[in-house]
């Protein structure tokens, strides 16, 4: 049965480009598309077709297919730069997420397929589109690699045939105009977003579906994003992982996230930053449980210094205030300035990472592809 195999790429290029952005400052996220989308189908008794670089353009698929039905489907979020100096096309850790939609289709009953081939594959893809990527510091290519059952069928089985396509998307910088730090409402048990034994170290669509009703009655509310609390402890807030650096209750200044434990997705974000500040070596880095009633007592007792989500999309986001139980507590930004938008640590990681992803810094995270 045929694997999944780059050197069989199939160019099928565009006679028609269209037209690119005129003024990159006014991109928004996930809105202009390039000219080109990859596209990799699989049939149980062929395995994997030679995959395709084709015009970007509607899917043709029936009605019936299992995706529509039974949320057959995963996807992933990384991105191309733009080296600052040289020009030159950079991918930071796309081993990482080649992989974890490898894990996240094989959750959901969708077939294998090597990873370092869809690795190769997406690299020829970003260099045929290399225009695309906006320079600078903070622009990017954002890259989408979905993976979807087309068995055409309705019924809840393993899927016969399916699709993994990759489109390409022009983003500007997250914070364009400033660092803007979030406020977030606990969950109350009323909504859950991820289990034990369930799909949430995945990027399965389903995840995010059902947060997309909570996430509204949260903004309706005041506040920008949900921290999704299981039996009391923290997990993650909204779509990105939760981290807290805190003195704890040893004295020791900790940065601390919750353990990968099956309900906590694996975040290449998260996971740099946990090594850079392993690196650091200025603060104690757990991967353990915690709980919404311990960071309030920290709170109380002045030991919280800063709280920030980590993800693909804005790298950080700093925290300044948490509603839980109905009652708002302050979180600080930097205790040392007042009118701070982001805290010293926080800054140190993102300033870190974007370094390495635009070649300020190499790294062997940072992949030159061309």
């Amino acid at each position: 049965m045929a694997s999944l195999d780059a050197s069989k790429l199939v160019l099928n290029l565009s006679t028609n480009l269209k037209p690119k952005y005129t003024d990159k400052t006014k991109l928004k996220f996930g809105q202009m598309f390039t000219d080109h989308m990859l596209i990799c189908e699989w049939d149980a008794t062929k395995g994997w077709d030679a995959p395709v670089i084709k015009p970007y353009g509607p899917l043709s698929l029936e009605p019936s297919c299992s995706v529509f039905h039974y949320a057959l489907e995963c996807f992933e979020g990384m991105k191309a730069y733009k080296d600052l100096a040289t020009k030159k096309v950079r991918l930071f850790r796309p081993m990482m997420n080649a992989e974890r939609l490898l894990r996240s289709g094989l959750r959901v009953g969708l077939p294998a397929f090597d990873p370092v081939q869809l690795v190769e594959l997406i690299k020829k893809l970003v260099l045929i589109e290399k225009d695309w990527i906006p320079e600078g510091f903070g622009y990017s290519l954002y890259i989408r690699p979905t993976f979807i059952s087309t068995q055409p069928t309705v019924g809840v089985t393993y899927p016969t045939k399916a699709m993994l396509f990759v489109i390409l998307s022009p983003v500007g910088p997250y914070y364009a105009t400033g660092f803007h730090p979030v406020s977030l409402i606990c969950s109350d048990g009323k909504y859950c977003r991820a289990w034990p034994g369930g799909s949430g170290n995945t990027k399965v669509g389903g995840n995010y579906a059902i947060t997309i009703l909570p996430g509204k009655e949260a903004t309706d509310a005041g506040y920008n994003q949900v921290l999704w609390l299981f039996n009391d402890y923290c997990t993650e807030v909204g779509t990105m992982n939760f981290l807290l650096l805190w003195i704890n209750e040893q004295g020791e200044k900790e940065l601390i996230t919750a353990p990968l434990d099956g309900c906590i997705l694996p975040g290449v974000t998260r996971d740099s930053i946990l090594n850079l500040a392993r690196k650091f070596g200025d603060v104690k880095v757990s991967e353990r449980p915690y709980t919404m009633t311990e960071v309030v007592k920290a709170i109380s007792e002045d030991r919280i210094l800063e709280v920030f989500g980590a993800g693909t999309a804005a790298v950080v986001s700093s925290v300044n205030k948490i509603n839980y139980k109905g009652k708002d507590y302050i979180i600080p930004l930097d205790k040392n300035d007042p009118k701070a938008e982001i805290g010293p640590f926080t800054k140190k990681c993102y300033d870190t990472l974007m370094d390495i992803q635009y070649g300020k810094t190499e790294s062997e995270w940072s992949i030159l592809i061309e």
